[in-house]
């Protein structure tokens, strides 16, 4: 079909003649919403980028041993999903008064994660809390 009928054709239509394939012998030409196709191309394209969330798990100075195992086996959990994992560790009333402790917590938990997962933000104090982030490697 010559170029002048399918402009036509697609004004008839309220559509626009696209030029598909520019280097076919001769051209290739569709007759199509552009505004549409273009939405739909930008709806594809963000479709594929996979949203990292952060999920977060609490914890305390003076948690027990299997409790830790436990915690930290729902962080590989996270990591290995694609998520970030936030570490939190609260304390309450004197508890504050004995950083150290939750300083070897954190270390315990670094030493499992050391291959498996970057430092995103190393453990850091926010009022009556400590804080770390964990990301996947």
């Amino acid at each position: 079909m010559d170029v002048r009928s399918a402009i036509k054709q697609a004004q008839e239509h309220d559509l626009d003649l696209v030029e598909v394939a520019p280097g076919a012998q001769p051209p290739v030409c569709r007759i199509m919403d552009y505004g549409k196709y273009r939405y739909q191309q930008s709806k594809k394209h963000s479709s594929k980028q996979r949203t990292i969330t952060v999920k977060e798990i609490k914890v305390r100075p003076q948690i027990n041993e299997h409790d830790l195992l436990f915690k930290i086996k729902n962080i590989r959990k996270f990591l290995e999903h694609g998520d970030k994992a936030k570490i939190t560790m609260m304390f309450r009333g004197r508890e504050i008064v004995h950083a150290s402790i939750a300083q070897k917590v954190f270390a315990r938990i670094l030493e499992e994660f050391s291959q498996a997962a970057n430092i995103e933000q190393p453990a850091k104090m926010e009022g009556n809390r400590m804080t770390m982030v964990l990301g996947p490697k």
